[in-house]
């Protein structure tokens, strides 16, 4: 068997998913990767015609897509102290009708931050502007928009830009719920059918289980699409990603992603999960 997957460059999922790309996980389907930012692959899922398989996307998206992938139990990034940042300039900045840059509106990083600003603006945010995330540090720095909503290894490297962490959408989210931060999610097709949407589980499962076995066996494919990343800096972002909710969700897990987007909905920001949205075969 052969499936097409989709996951992005980052050191987290190369990762992940290093030992199931290359043949090592016994009894797992060959898989035809495709690298693509998750913005990307968001719009792959709620387009549903690219023909991929199993694809990494923001939780944020899943009230479009569940009726078309299911959710998989593990692979995916969620976790504490590793929540997006608001960047400015100057420190203390005042949000109320600012130009904000995010790196997508169909992001787990966006909803945070709306469901953050609806809690601690008064009047709201002004401009909203999507940019892709690269992009971002420079036009804070720039003054091309007065803040930036960052994720990834940018919460390690904004100082190199002279800007200042106005606040931590995960030390919110975490305060106010106790929850971790949903981030990243593993899904696939439901008309793959319960058996192999189980055996996919489980090899996601075992490909992380293998990784931290022997990290030394990923660290040529993570650093040839880490684009140029401090080897450093690679290693704090699979530590902070990859952790245990990626072998397993969990209790804690589900309710982290069934608060997000419940509150999400509340907001108006996306639709309502049914029932049984979240549930795996």
């Amino acid at each position: 068997m052969q499936l097409k997957i989709a996951y992005s460059p980052c050191p987290n999922d190369t990762f992940v998913f290093d030992a199931w790309a290359h043949g090592r996980v016994p009894g797992a389907p060959h898989l035809d990767v495709t690298f693509a930012d998750i913005d990307v692959t968001n719009g792959w899922a709620e387009g549903g015609t690219d023909g991929h398989d199993v694809l990494k996307v923001s939780y944020a998206v899943l009230p479009w897509i569940l009726d078309e992938y299911a959710l998989l139990p593990c692979g995916g990034a969620l976790g504490r102290g590793c929540g997006p940042l608001v960047l400015t300039r100057e420190p203390g900045l005042d949000l109320r009708g600012k130009t904000v840059a995010v790196p997508s509106e169909r992001s787990t990083a966006y909803l945070l931050f709306r469901l953050w600003a609806a809690e601690t603006v008064p009047g709201g945010v002004g401009e909203v502007v999507v940019l892709p995330f690269h992009e971002i540090m420079p036009a804070v720095r720039d003054g091309k928009v007065d803040a930036g909503l960052v994720i990834h290894e940018a919460r390690f490297t904004y100082g190199s830009y002279g800007l200042h962490c106005l606040a931590d959408m995960g030390e919110h989210w975490e305060s106010t719920t106790g929850l971790p931060i949903p981030l990243g999610a593993i899904v696939a097709r439901r008309s793959l059918g319960a058996d192999t949407l189980r055996l996919l589980a489980d090899s996601a499962r075992t490909s992380v289980r293998m990784a931290w076995d022997d990290p030394a066996a990923s660290r040529p494919y993570v650093m040839e699409h880490a684009q140029e990343m401090d080897p450093k800096v690679a290693d704090q972002h699979i530590g902070l990603y990859v952790n245990e909710f990626t072998a397993d969700l969990g209790e804690d897990g589900y309710a982290a992603v069934r608060g997000l987007l419940t509150r999400a909905a509340a907001e108006g920001l996306v639709p309502p999960l049914g029932p049984d949205a979240l549930s795996f075969p």
